[in-house]
């Protein structure tokens, strides 16, 4: 098979237009093209206003391929195609009673147990939320009628954080063994859109992530596995330095000397277990700051030009960065095309925001958080749970500032550029529920934050055109944007710094930043503990 890059054709091309680019690109007969599939397509949008091109990568197989890499050796675009499959390191042996556990049931500890699964290892998995049935609906509650369940929410339950988001899957981390392809196939295998699987940016949306899920929840137990809602693990077992298993709420323990930490970046009473009990935890940077709304029009007249609202892009997005004069970074995050913006608390009396969209990114506004990063040798050095305590007593206030009903302080983008308290919308209406309390943000955040964002708004104006609009709207408080902790491991084994059979992994130990990213790094862990299983297991049977 070869890979064929940077193949360019014009945005309305017609679906055969595609293999006789091929056939004319490689310079072959049609009938030598036996076979071809689409790996990647994105768009170039550089010429938004006069032409914006779809841009391939493409996989073929020839009739001989091997005369065609002759010809084009000189040529970067025309290379053999990499080995994307997916191969398992291990299989468990028939004989191994132990089993592993895997503490929380988002992407990581979804993709952890699946694997693990699939190597006929048969997970127990331990997560302290509800079903993603459930969950919805109790989310919906805090939504609708100001009801928050502390377990049960936009951030503890089956399918993680990321559930209730834009579903983005993408990434920037490096994939040299092609896991991320691993995770969009087995997406598309339990009913996500196979276009998951090509398209640049893909996404699948809350409403069809919960169906995903939930099929994959079913494959796990199909392979042996065990999934236990409702199950907060409240302490951990250490023995000699080695995990040796874990107590739930209930009282009930569970044996195991293999347990991956798949907690997720909200998971602020475990992380305080974890340090109490002397598990290598420290601060590690994140960031805090607020959603902002625009018309997603305008975003769309802006990145896409006179191809604004062609069915073939969809919604478009924005990446934005601002260094300020007092040294922060203020950035975008999370950026939500279409979308709306979430109340997504896990904490009774707390306020925090979040941004999501439907498969569909066809509503009114475009979000997105504008953040300030914190780092913790500069804000709180030496405090490995200062971030927390940060974040905590921000969503505090923030409940306050927002009339302690779970609505959500908000200001008009120009009132908070000249420090001014709003009152009445313009044009743009927040999309927050359960409501928005117009006022002024500037106690909501630490002052060099509003100081740096209220300098990067009017630079994020000249990037794009209306960005900074007086009437778009900020609602507070974004703080929950990656995890202030890092359980660290070590680099080889992936297991803690100093508790052996303890797997830190996903998002909550600092190891990911989004649905892909996690899922890929809950193979990792599955992949390692595997292989420390078999190893520990042989070297017991030699003793023997």
């Amino acid at each position: 098979m070869i890979r064929l890059t940077e193949l360019a054709l014009p945005l309305d091309h017609p679906p055969e237009a595609l293999r006789a680019a091929i056939v004319k690109r490689l310079q072959i007969g049609d009938d030598e093209l036996l076979d071809f599939n689409v790996f990647k397509r994105s768009y170039d949008a550089r010429k938004k206003n006069t032409e914006i091109t779809f841009v391939y990568i493409i996989h073929v197989t020839l009739a001989d391929e091997a005369s065609v890499l002759q010809r084009f050796i000189a040529d970067q675009h025309v290379r053999p195609a990499p080995d994307t499959d997916y191969h398992p390191v291990a299989r468990a042996p028939a004989e191994l009673r132990e089993r592993p556990v895997i503490i929380g049931f988002g992407p990581c500890g979804l993709f952890a147990a699946l694997i693990l699964a699939q190597m006929g290892f048969r997970p127990i998995v331990l997560e302290r939320g509800k079903d993603v049935r459930s969950r919805t609906r109790d989310t919906w509650a805090l939504w609708r009628n100001h009801q928050l369940t502390p377990e049960s929410n936009v951030q503890f339950g089956e399918g993680g954080a990321g559930l209730f988001s834009d579903g983005k899957l993408y990434s920037q981390i490096k994939d040299p063994k092609f896991y991320g392809r691993k995770v969009m196939q087995e997406f598309v295998r339990a009913g996500a859109p196979e276009e998951i699987l090509f398209v640049n940016k893909p996404h699948i949306g809350t409403f069809r992530l919960t169906g995903v899920v939930s099929a994959m929840r079913e494959e796990i137990k199909s392979l042996g596995g065990d999934i236990r809602f409702e199950s907060r693990v409240a302490d951990i077992t250490l023995h000699h330095g080695r995990v040796a298993g874990v107590t739930l709420d209930s009282g009930e323990t569970i044996d195991s000397r293999y347990v991956v930490l798949a907690l997720g970046h909200s998971s602020r009473d475990t992380f305080r277990m974890l340090h109490q009990r002397g598990v290598f935890v420290e601060a590690k940077p994140f960031a805090i700051g607020f959603r902002i709304e625009h018309p997603q029009s305008l975003i769309d007249r802006s990145r896409l030009g006179k191809y604004a609202g062609h069915p073939a892009l969809g919604a478009a997005d924005y990446k934005l960065v601002h260094h300020a004069s007092n040294g922060r970074a203020v950035y975008s995050f999370c950026m939500c095309p279409g979308g709306t913006v979430v109340a997504a608390t896990s904490e009774t009396g707390r306020v925090v925001t979040n941004g999501m969209s439907q498969y569909s990114r066809n509503e009114r506004n475009a979000n997105a958080g504008i953040v300030v990063g914190i780092n913790p040798e500069q804000d709180f050095p030496g405090d490995a749970l200062a971030g927390v305590a940060l974040q905590e007593q921000l969503e505090s206030h923030a409940f306050e500032l927002g009339g302690r009903d779970y609505s959500a302080p908000g200001q008009l983008v120009g009132d908070f550029v000249r420090g001014q308290a709003s009152t009445n919308l313009g044009d743009v209406v927040p999309s927050y529920k359960p409501g928005v309390k117009l006022g002024d943000l500037a106690t909501s955040l630490p002052e060099y934050a509003i100081r740096a964002i209220r300098e990067a708004l009017p630079a994020f104006g000249k990037q794009i055109r209306g960005f900074d609009r007086d009437d778009a709207v900020l609602t507070g408080i974004e703080t929950r944007t990656s995890s202030p902790v890092r359980i660290t491991r070590d680099v080889q084994t992936l297991q803690s710094l100093n508790t052996r059979g303890l797997y830190p992994a996903g998002e909550g130990a600092g190891y990911a930043g989004g649905i892909l990213s996690a899922g890929v790094d809950g193979i990792k862990v599955a992949e390692a503990l595997a292989q420390a299983m078999l190893a520990d297991a042989c070297a017991i049977n030699n003793r023997e």
